[in-house]
C-alpha cells in the first residue's frame, strides 16, 4: 500500500506538499498539483482519513439510527415504512456533503438505541440523525458536547433540534378542499386516540371547518383504529364506525379516514353496503402511500406525508449545526406536503338560486 512519503518521492516534491495538495490548506503551484494528483492515480494511494481526522478534529462521519432496515415490509401495520423514506431523504442529501453516512439499525427495539449512540460517538461521529417510526415523542440520553443530535419524525421534552410533519396542516389542507367542492357534512375516522397526529390532525379538521363558517359536529368525529396487530380486530372497529356514521339522521357525504390504509379497508366495507364510490359517497385517506392510492378505484384522495422532504431537511439542519450556524431554529421545523386529489372525492353539485315572483327559490 503506497503511502505518502511514496507519493512525494515519486512526484519529486516534499511530504508537505503532497499534503497540502489534498487538504488545500495552503497555495501549491497548479503545475505541481497536477504532478502530485496524476503520481496518487498511478499509485493508487488513498490518505488516510483516520489521520486527517485526528488532524482537523472533524471525521466526516455522520450516524444514522433507525429501524427500517429491520422492519418486514409484508406486515399490514409497516404499510408506510416512513423511516426508511426518511432515511432515503437523508441519503439524497448527504450525495453532496463530502461526508460518510453510518446506518445503525435498532431493529424495532428502543433499548438498542443508547448502545449505538456510544458506538457511533466511539467512531468520532459529527452528527448523529435519530428516525423514528412514526410522529412521537422519544427519551434519548445525551450526547457529548461536540457531537450534534438531530431528530426526525420525532421530538423530546429537551428541546433537540427536530423535524416534524406538519400533521395539523395536512388535514385543514384536505378540509378545505372538500368544502371547497361543495362537501359541509365531513366526517373523520381516525386512527389511535393517543397518537400525536391524531390530536393535530383533529385539530386542523377544526381549523378548516371554522374558517369556513361550519359547525363542529363530535358525532362526525370517531376513533376508528387502536393500534392493534389484530387484524381482524381493526376490521370490526372500522364497520362499527362506519356503520355508526352512515346511520345518522344526516349522514356525511364524505368520510376521512386517517390513512390511506383504513381508506383501503373501507371501500370494500362501503361496498358490501351497496354504496358506489364516489356517486354515494367520496372517501379520503393520508400517507399518500402510493401503492394503495395508485392502485385503487376509484384512485384514492390523499395528503402526502413528506417522509423524503422531512430526511433532507434532517440532514440540512445538521450540517448546519456541525458548521456552528447561527440560524438553527429553536422551535420543531414543521415540513408540510400537499393534498393530491384522486378520483375517490366527488364534487358537490352548486345549488341554483331562481328568482320567482314570490323571492328567492333554492333548488
Amino acid at each position: 500500500m503506497s503511502t505518502i512519503y511514496d507519493v512525494a518521492k515519486a512526484a519529486g516534491v516534499s511530504p508537505k506538499t503532497v499534503s497540502r495538495v489534498l487538504n488545500g490548506d495552503a497555495p501549491v503551484k497548479a503545475e505541481t498539483a497536477k504532478i502530485v494528483h496524476a503520481v496518487i492515480a498511478e499509485l493508487g494511494y488513498a490518505p488516510s482519513s483516520a489521520a486527517r481526522a485526528m488532524r482537523s478534529n472533524k471525521s466526516g462521519l455522520i450516524g444514522l439510527i433507525t429501524g427500517a432496515i429491520s422492519v418486514d415490509a409484508s406486515q399490514p401495520d409497516t404499510t408506510g415504512l416512513p423511516d426508511l423514506f426518511i432515511v432515503q431523504g437523508v441519503q439524497k442529501a448527504m450525495e453532496t456533503s463530502g461526508k460518510t453516512l453510518l446506518i445503525a439499525d435498532s431493529g424495532g427495539r428502543p433499548d438498542r438505541v443508547p448502545g449505538l449512540m456510544r458506538t457511533f460517538e466511539q467512531h468520532r461521529v459529527e452528527g448523529i440523525i435519530y428516525v423514528a417510526d412514526h410522529h412521537r415523542s422519544v427519551s434519548l440520553p445525551p450526547v457529548s458536547a461536540q457531537t450534534r443530535l438531530v431528530l426526525a419524525n420525532c421530538y423530546d421534552d429537551t428541546g433537540t433540534p427536530c423535524i416534524l410533519p406538519h400533521d395539523r396542516r395536512g388535514q385543514e389542507m384536505l378540509i378545505a378542499d372538500l368544502i371547497a367542492k361543495g362537501h359541509r357534512r365531513i366526517a373523520y375516522l381516525t386512527l389511535n386516540a393517543e397518537l400525536d397526529a391524531t390530536r393535530l390532525r383533529t385539530q386542523g379538521y377544526r381549523d378548516a371547518l371554522s374558517a369556513a363558517g361550519i359547525s363542529y359536529d363530535p358525532e362526525l368525529v370517531i376513533v376508528a383504529g387502536i393500534g392493534t396487530t389484530d387484524q381482524d380486530a381493526e376490521v370490526q372497529i372500522l364497520w362499527d364506525a362506519i356503520d355508526r356514521i352512515l346511520s345518522l339522521d344526516v349522514p356525511p357525504t364524505v368520510i376521512c379516514f386517517g390513512n390511506d390504509q383504513m381508506a383501503m379497508r373501507a371501500y370494500g366495507i362501503l361496498r358490501s353496503r351497496g354504496l358506489n364510490l364516489p356517486d354515494d359517497i367520496s372517501v379520503t385517506g393520508y400517507d399518500n402511500y402510493r401503492t394503495i392510492t395508485q392502485t385503487l378505484y376509484p384512485t384514492l384522495t390523499s395528503v402526502e406525508l413528506p417522509y423524503h422532504a422531512m430526511g433532507v431537511r434532517a440532514t440540512q439542519l445538521l450540517l448546519r449545526m456541525i458548521d456552528d450556524a447561527d440560524d438553527v431554529p429553536v422551535a420543531p421545523v414543521l415540513v408540510s406536503g400537499p393534498v393530491q386529489s384522486g378520483q375517490s372525492v366527488r364534487t358537490m353539485p352548486t345549488p341554483i338560486t331562481k328568482l320567482t315572483s314570490i323571492g328567492r327559490m333554492t333548488q
